[in-house]
């Protein structure tokens, strides 16, 4: 089943899966008002959709996205270019396209083309990215004339190292698919990258829900360190010892059959 907004399309893959389409192909899906808009009222909608548990996002056409719409900079008159003004602008933005990043559920980026600037951060901003072979990776914002934004100087580095994160930002370095896979960038290159994203959706929307959310939420807190992490995954590990959902994990293994989980 399909969900057809203009800018942004939604299809439910299977019961728990959602495929997200950027879809402004003309414009290579760049972040213009509406598709902001949209898009804040699409990931709204699927973070309280209790029955998904995996979502794969990608661009129509031959981008995955190239980032903001920058045109409003060539409008109107001074009033709306002041440092007030811009961060008016860009803190909305930024927390709209940010979205992803705080679904309680795993997020795929199939980049299927081009990641550019915010297009970069947006797949950043997913749990895992998969890329197709023309797809490429830059963060060109001081090349721009700019400085880097939604969250770039803690996405970038957090996945490639601050070296190679340096290296992209004051470079604008393009990187191919294959450099972005050595780097760490991805996870993989494959001929199909939605199929490939949406399997990889169905075996994690396969797993038992309740854990796969702590999971991320433990995962995301990694960084405060061993002892952090030790204390989240004694409050969460019991948490799932006491679901209906382990003794099925267990029921499952014993009987070598797919496990059936239900998220109780």
């Amino acid at each position: 089943m399909k969900q057809n907004h203009r800018e942004v399309v939604v299809e439910e893959v299977s019961p728990w899966v959602r495929l997200v389409t950027l879809n402004l192909p003309k414009l290579r899906n760049a972040m213009t008002e509406q598709m902001t808009t949209t898009w804040r009222e699409v990931i709204a909608a699927i973070g309280i959709d209790k029955d998904v548990r995996s979502v794969v996002v990608t661009g129509a056409g031959t981008s995955f996205c190239s980032g903001a719409d920058l045109s409003f900079l060539g409008q109107g008159g001074d009033d709306h270019l002041t440092p007030d003004a811009l961060r008016d602008k860009m803190v909305p933005f930024y927390d709209a396209w940010l979205m992803a990043h705080r679904l309680p559920v795993p997020v795929i980026a199939a980049v299927n083309g081009p990641a550019i600037g915010a297009g970069l951060c947006l797949a950043l901003s997913c749990d895992l990215r998969y890329a197709a072979r023309p797809a490429v990776f830059s963060a060109p914002f001081n090349s721009l004339g700019t400085h880097g934004g939604m969250g770039v100087n803690y996405l970038l580095p957090e996945v490639v190292g601050k070296a190679r994160a340096r290296e992209m930002l004051y470079t604008g370095r393009l990187l191919d698919a294959e450099v972005a896979l050595d780097w760490g960038l991805v996870s993989d290159v494959v001929d199909d990258v939605v199929e490939h994203s949406l399997e990889i959706a169905g075996r994690i929307a396969a797993a038992a829900p309740i854990a796969t959310r702590l999971t991320k939420v433990g995962l995301e807190h990694a960084g405060d360190g061993l002892e952090a992490s030790l204390r989240w995954e004694a409050l969460a590990q019991p948490v799932t010892m006491a679901t209906e959902d382990l003794q099925e994990g267990i029921r499952a293994r014993r009987e070598h059959r797919p496990a059936q989980f239900k998220g109780r």
